[in-house]
């Protein structure tokens, strides 16, 4: 079993083109033995964003702090403290702080063995 704060764990930026002002720790992951779910916790500071993207896989995120807008196939969506966004695989998506306050959320993903895209 593991049990440590979030701010234990090592921050690193999200250098993926199209990010400004992203970092993430990975909470639970292949360090772990992880096998099934990774769980990631994001950062994004006052005007940055993660990249515009998609991928295989889906998303189960859950707002902590912050306000913005997710970049969506069904348009921009406004997002808060204590919001769940699922993101199914293969749809187009980008988290943006238009807020007041760096944004913080978790973020579950399926470990790349359990869904074969990794």
């Amino acid at each position: 079993m593991k049990l440590r704060p979030i701010k234990a764990h090592r921050q690193e930026p999200v250098n993926t083109p199209g990010a400004k002002g992203a970092r993430m720790r990975m909470l639970v992951g292949p360090d772990d033995g992880a096998r099934s779910f990774h769980m990631r916790q994001f950062e994004i500071e006052v005007g940055g964003h993660t990249p515009h993207h998609q991928h295989e896989h889906e998303h189960e995120c859950l707002i902590l702090k912050g306000s913005g807008i997710i970049k969506s196939e069904q348009g921009d969506r406004p997002f808060k403290p204590g919001d769940v966004l699922f993101i199914p695989p293969g749809e187009m998506h980008q988290f943006c702080n238009t807020g007041e306050e760096p944004c913080e959320f978790i973020c579950l993903i399926p470990a790349p063995k359990a869904c074969g895209c990794g």
